[in-house]
């Protein structure tokens, strides 16, 4: 099982609206291109979105269904990918100081993505959760009410890094 944390500086209030809103789920997860359907009742237990993944022309489309939520504190989705396969994702947050903490875990469950060896899907789940947990922190952090703290993205601007020291971001030119 893939596991990744960020410490974000927002409230887990803030991450669950970035969370609750289905239409927003292509601008933080890795590979979801874009959005076709939000259930009226998303995200509560067994509401769907309906997505797709991929890059234009080769997009496929599926959706992801909400296993159990626990508004403000964790959320369990199942995550379809076919043909690569499911996959069952888990997002924890939890109050640290003025930010919070929130950890993704994720494991293959259904599909030819099984027969890939454990290690390796772990390693590819890794890094692509450490920029799906980016992502969700320069929404979660931008949000009105957060706007008065550094945000991720101000971070990466100014040059410092998560903790504060020179990032290795800042030394590449923007683009």
């Amino acid at each position: 099982m893939s596991r990744n944390v960020r410490m974000m500086r927002c409230t887990p209030e803030a991450v669950f609206e970035v969370l609750g809103d289905g239409w927003l789920y292509p601008s933080w997860v890795v590979g979801a291109s874009r959005m076709r359907q939000v259930d009226h009742r998303w995200p509560a237990d067994g509401a769907e979105l309906h997505h797709s993944f991929g890059v234009w022309p080769m997009l496929i489309n599926d959706r992801t269904v909400v296993e159990q939520l626990i508004p403000g504190r964790s959320m369990v989705m199942r995550a379809r990918g076919w043909p690569v396969g499911e996959a069952r994702v888990t997002i924890d947050v939890k109050r640290r100081g003025d930010g919070c903490v929130v950890r993704i875990q994720e494991e293959a469950s259904a599909g030819p993505a099984l027969l890939v060896p454990r290690i390796i899907m772990d390693a590819l789940l890794r890094w692509r959760n450490a920029e799906t947990l980016h992502r969700l922190a320069y929404l979660a952090e931008g949000r009105p009410a957060v706007r008065a703290q550094d945000t991720t993205a101000e971070r990466e601007m100014d040059g410092t890094g998560e903790d504060g020291h020179p990032s290795d971001d800042a030394k590449a030119p923007l683009s």
